[in-house]
């Protein structure tokens, strides 16, 4: 009998489908253990595969302790926590999800920026506390304002085809030109945010784009200015934000991720000016089904000797 390749799962985001993954692998799942740690530890001498997501990622000393590791198949679009060059090393290909959640994402990105534009937490809240009068204050539509997208992949196309629905004009900045989109580009973040009424980061995170999103961008982004995080929270200088936020240098941010979740800094928590989500922007029945294919696929692609379906270049 063909023994069925080990895999190992130290995340709790498929658990309701580990069931369709032990018809083909046996899985290895640590998600919930004790001490996560010394399971894998236990059962990383006979590891063949890793399914994983960006956050959760795969240091290099967890891939030195898998000896037998062929391939680290993700349940995301970002791999950030992934050392590629220790899988490179090893000749250990790693694969990704891209455009499996950029619909959801892209569907938060723009519930806040209603939310952030029409103060819907904020009236919320002031209903709640008998205030209904203090909740009807003037606020401003989204038809013919400006979007900059930073970063224009599946997600950022995604957000520009929901607001050009919305009557909005979009433009975007990434390190090159897209040829085949057509929207205004901008060279850099700070002229982006001197353009756009609305900035949407949703570009990859990593050291590349630490605090990209700065004081002179926010600065640049203006008095009624908004800016939406659904990428990563270390694009996002966040003692810069807090203090654009409660001067009053931008009107206000609508943010789903952060620098060091799960902690969210008090200043953030207290202001009203920011709408606050818990990292879901891809958590929905939809993208999270699509992704676990994507990431089986991958699987069994590279078992049976097929080529990869979604490969990151190990130079990413």
């Amino acid at each position: 009998m063909t023994l069925k390749p080990e895999l190992l799962v130290p995340i709790t985001l498929f658990e309701q489908w580990l069931g369709e993954l032990e018809d083909e692998f046996t899985v290895r799942y640590v998600g919930r253990a004790a001490d996560p740690a010394a399971a894998t530890r236990a059962v990383a001498p006979g590891i063949r595969a890793l399914a994983t997501n960006g956050s959760a990622g795969a240091s290099r000393e967890l891939i030195a302790s898998m000896p037998k590791l062929e391939v680290i198949a993700l349940f995301s679009v970002g791999y950030e926590g992934i050392d590629l060059a220790a899988a490179a090393e090893r000749g250990i290909p790693v694969t990704n999800a891209p455009g499996a959640n950029a619909g959801a994402v892209a569907d938060l990105a723009l519930g806040l920026m209603l939310a952030a534009q029409r103060g819907i937490a904020l009236r919320d809240r002031q209903i709640r506390q008998g205030r209904f009068n203090d909740a009807r204050a003037l606020t401003h539509t989204m038809e013919g304002k400006r979007l900059g997208l930073l970063g224009l992949g599946n997600i950022g196309r995604a957000i520009a085809a929901r607001a050009v629905g919305f009557g909005m004009t979009v433009g975007y900045s990434k390190p090159s030109r897209t040829t085949d989109a057509p929207y205004r580009y901008f060279e850099s973040a700070e002229a982006l945010a001197t353009a756009s009424d609305f900035l949407v980061v949703c570009a990859p995170g990593g050291p590349a784009t630490r605090h990209l999103v700065n004081a002179r961008v926010l600065a640049a982004l203006g008095a009624e200015g908004i800016l939406v995080n659904v990428a990563r929270g270390s694009i996002v200088d966040t003692q810069a934000l807090v203090d654009a936020l409660e001067r009053r240098t931008i009107a206000g941010a609508g943010l789903d991720v952060y620098e060091n979740e799960p902690g969210v800094p008090a200043a953030l928590r207290r202001l009203d000016n920011a709408v606050l989500m818990p990292h879901v922007g891809g958590f929905t029945h939809e993208s999270f089904r699509a992704a676990f294919e994507v990431m089986r696929e991958n699987l069994r692609a590279h078992f049976a000797g097929r080529p990869l379906l979604t490969p990151v270049a190990p130079t990413s």
